[in-house]
C-alpha cells in the first residue's frame, strides 16, 4: 500500500507540474500571483490522502468538499496532461520538419492556444461528468444446453466497480438499481469494488439494495477497493445490502447454476484453488465464476463456463484505458478462451476518483443463459439509457 501510494503521489506530482509549466504563461510573471497557484496545485496534489483521513476521522462534510474538488481536478489535469503531451509532440514533429524543409512552421504556444487547449479540457470534464451518469446496458446471450430441465432462460444482472462512499452515493446508486429493476433479473451478482470509504454511512443505500430481491438472490465477490476501505466493514456493508459474499465458496443457487466466488489477490491469507472450487460443475450445471479482476487461470479453463470480471474500469477516462490494458488485457466486453470457457469483463457501473467518465460509459451487464441445447454461442449488445 505505501508502494502504491508513493507511486501515485510521484505520478501525480509530475503530471501538475507540467500542468503549471504549460499555463503559467496566463498568469502575471510574479509571485502575489504564482505563489497561491503553486498552492492550489500542492492542495490539490494532497487532497485525496486529505478526503481519505477526514473521512476515516469522522469528518464527512470536509471530506465531501475535497473529494468532490480534489477528484475532479484529478480528472481535469490528467485530461489536460494527455492534451499537453499531444500538442508537444507535433511542436516536436513541427520541428523536424522545419528542419527539413525551407517553411517556417510556427509552434502551439502563446496565450491565446493555451487558454484554448484549457477550454476544451473543461468541456471534456464536464461531459465527462454526464457520462459518468449515462448507465447503460449492455446484453450477452449465451446459448447453453447446461440449464436444467424446465428453464428455458436465465437472465442475470451484473453490476461492477459502482465504488459506493463519498461522490457515489444513493442517487448514482438509484440510477444503476433502476436498469437493474427495468430488467427484472433472476440473479444479481456484483464482481468486486462496490464500496469505497465508509459506505454504511450513507443514508438511503442500503434501503435501495434491500428493496432488490431477485429470486435466485444476490451475490458478489470483494475487489481490491473493499481491502483499502476496510475489510471487515465492506463485507459487512455488503451483507446489509443483502448480497451474499463468496469468499472462496462454491454454491449450488435453485438448483439451476452454480455460481464459484473468489476473493481479489490484493486481499492477504492463502488464495482458494479456483479447480477444486469449480470441481463442483461436474454436476452438469452452468458454472458461473465471479472474479474482480479479468485474469483467468490457465489451470481454471474448461472448469467453468462464464467468468465476469470488472476492475479496469475500461480506463475510465481516455486514454488510461492503453495503460490499464497492459495490465490487463481483457479488459473490456466478451472474449471466448481455451477448452470452452469465457470471460465478460464489464466497464463497471460506478466511478472512482474523478466523477466522470470519457469514452468509457458505465454499465450494467445483462447475461441471458438461454435453451435449447445446443453449442455455446455467444452474442452481445449495447442499449444506451
Amino acid at each position: 500500500m505505501f508502494f502504491f501510494l508513493l507511486t501515485f503521489v510521484s505520478i501525480y506530482t509530475c503530471m501538475n507540474a507540467l500542468f503549471y509549466v504549460k499555463t503559467r504563461i496566463l498568469f502575471p510573471d510574479q509571485w502575489l500571483w504564482r505563489g497561491p497557484y503553486i498552492g492550489f496545485l500542492l492542495l490539490m496534489i494532497v487532497s485525496p490522502i486529505c478526503t481519505r483521513l477526514l473521512e476515516r476521522s469522522g469528518y464527512d462534510g470536509a471530506a465531501r468538499v475535497f473529494a468532490y474538488s480534489g477528484y475532479f481536478w484529478m480528472g481535469f489535469v490528467f485530461i489536460a496532461f494527455c492534451i499537453f503531451i499531444a500538442v508537444m509532440l507535433v511542436d516536436l514533429a513541427g520541428m523536424g520538419l522545419g528542419m527539413l524543409l525551407p517553411a517556417h512552421i510556427p509552434r502551439l504556444s502563446g496565450k491565446g492556444t493555451t487558454a484554448g487547449l484549457l477550454s476544451i479540457v473543461l468541456v471534456l470534464s464536464v461531459y465527462g461528468v454526464f457520462e459518468a451518469r449515462s448507465v447503460r446496458v449492455e446484453r450477452v446471450v449465451v446459448h447453453t444446453g447446461k440449464l436444467p430441465p424446465g428453464v428455458d432462460r436465465l437472465k442475470i444482472a451484473q453490476i461492477s466497480d459502482v465504488h459506493i462512499g463519498l461522490i457515489v452515493g444513493i442517487e448514482r446508486v438509484r440510477l444503476i438499481l433502476d436498469r437493474v429493476r427495468e430488467e427484472n433479473p433472476d440473479l444479481l451478482v456484483s464482481t468486486g469494488d462496490l464500496v469505497d470509504g465508509n459506505a454504511g454511512k450513507h443514508d438511503g443505500v442500503t434501503e435501495q439494495f434491500q428493496a432488490l430481491n431477485p429470486r435466485l438472490g444476490k451475490f458478489a465477490v470483494t475487489g481490491n477497493h473493499e481491502m483499502y476501505a476496510g475489510l471487515e466493514e465492506s463485507i459487512a456493508t455488503t451483507g446489509r445490502y443483502g448480497f451474499t459474499p463468496l469468499r472462496g465458496e462454491a454454491r449450488v443457487v435453485g438448483n439451476a447454476i452454480n455460481i464459484v466466488g473468489v476473493d481479489d489477490p490484493v486481499i492477504g491469507g492463502v488464495a482458494p484453488d479456483e479447480a477444486k472450487l469449480l470441481a463442483v460443475g461436474g454436476n452438469g450445471l452452468f458454472t458461473l465464476l465471479l472474479k474482480h479482476r479479468p485474469d483467468p487461470l490457465e489451470q481454471s479453463l474448461g472448469l467453468f463456463d462464464l467468468q465476469l470480471s470488472g476492475h479496469t474500469h475500461l480506463g475510465q477516462i481516455f486514454p488510461f484505458r492503453y495503460i490499464t490494458g497492459r495490465a490487463h488485457p481483457l479488459q473490456n466486453g466478451f472474449h471466448q478462451l481455451e477448452k470452452g470457457s469465457a470471460l465478460y469483463t464489464s466497464r463497471g457501473s460506478g466511478t472512482w476518483g474523478p466523477p466522470m467518465r470519457l469514452l468509457a460509459p458505465p454499465e450494467v451487464t445483462v447475461i441471458e443463459l438461454v435453451r435449447p441445447e445446443a453449442p455455446v454461442q455467444y452474442e452481445t449488445a449495447t442499449q444506451k439509457r
